[in-house]
């Protein structure tokens, strides 16, 4: 295309008002952004820049023209940022605070010796997200909230959860189970009581409860003996194997999934790596036979 530089220039400029600021911004004179943009409107034969006082604004043509160009050159950017990467090491993941602290951390040590000289860069967050920011390339969430972008969606696993107990408060509350303490989460407000909906079980309709700000705080209270949690299973899996938490309950489908979101585009080789890893680790994340759920038995 001629004139690329102009474009990229006047791209500048429509960001900040300013030809003065553009001119900053790329290192550039004043003259020398003015020139270029005047380059560009006698290509097009269109005025793209209006004076006001010492500022400048866009015209409806300018206007019309920032909205392709901020497209392009961020279409640009995010194929730089990709080409990049294909020969980068580091990979940045998104994935659920509670989900990164109890189950991948942990399990992270085994990637890196199986493929040493990698680098898993991790951020926390739950929700909605939008790849590319931030160098984001892909997201493991709970499927609880609607995708909005057209994103590549990887089942994991499906989850399953129950209520968990430290071994010495349930031996101290299994004759008195209306006494149980309900330790529930704000970010999960109704996991107790759509158990309670699915299994049909009445024993914890009217205990005490006691709320907390994240779903972490509500599975170590559990640890500690503070109450009964809503687990799901991989999140307290590891808990499970080592005597920590014991669920009594057994563990039933949630009704979610855990899935991995990535853009439609190929995947790196460190990319493929990673999603086959996760993939043999989450195989692991679904409760055994005998885990599954016991309300009968109770």
């Amino acid at each position: 295309m001629r004139h690329l530089k102009a474009f990229y220039i006047f791209h500048q400029a429509a960001l900040s008002s300013s030809f003065t600021e553009a001119a900053e911004k790329l290192n550039l004179t004043h003259g020398a952004v003015s020139k270029q943009i005047k380059v560009l409107e006698g290509y097009l034969g269109l005025t793209l820049f209006a004076r006001q006082g010492r500022h400048v604004v866009l015209t409806e043509a300018g206007k019309t023209l920032s909205e392709y160009t901020g497209q392009a050159f961020s279409t640009l950017e995010a194929g730089v940022e990709a080409v990049v990467g294909l020969n980068q090491q580091s990979l940045d993941i998104s994935c659920e605070p509670t989900l990164t602290m109890r189950w991948l951390m942990p399990r992270l040590s085994d990637f890196y010796t199986e493929h040493p000289g990698t680098d898993i860069r991790l951020s926390t967050a739950g929700g909605a997200v939008t790849l590319g920011q931030s160098g984001i390339a892909m997201a493991i969430r709970r499927d609880d909230f609607p995708v909005v972008f057209d994103y590549q969606k990887r089942h994991l696993t499906e989850e399953w959860v129950g209520p968990v107990f430290a071994p010495r408060y349930w031996d101290e509350m299994k004759e008195k189970i209306e006494q149980v303490k309900l330790l529930h989460t704000q970010t999960r407000p109704e996991a107790w009581s759509e158990w309670i909906s699915r299994t049909g079980y009445a024993g914890f309709a009217n205990n005490s409860q006691q709320t907390f700000a994240h779903f972490y705080f509500s599975l170590q209270a559990a640890v500690d003996g503070l109450g009964a949690a809503m687990g799901p299973y991989p999140l307290v899996a590891d808990d499970l194997r080592r005597g920590n938490l014991i669920a009594p309950f057994g563990f039933n489908p949630s009704g979610y999934n855990y899935i991995l979101l990535r853009q439609d585009t190929a995947p790196t080789e460190l990319e493929n790596t990673f999603i086959h890893w996760l993939d043999e680790k989450f195989s692991d994340c679904i409760p055994t036979p005998e885990e599954r759920a016991k309300i009968a038995n109770i």
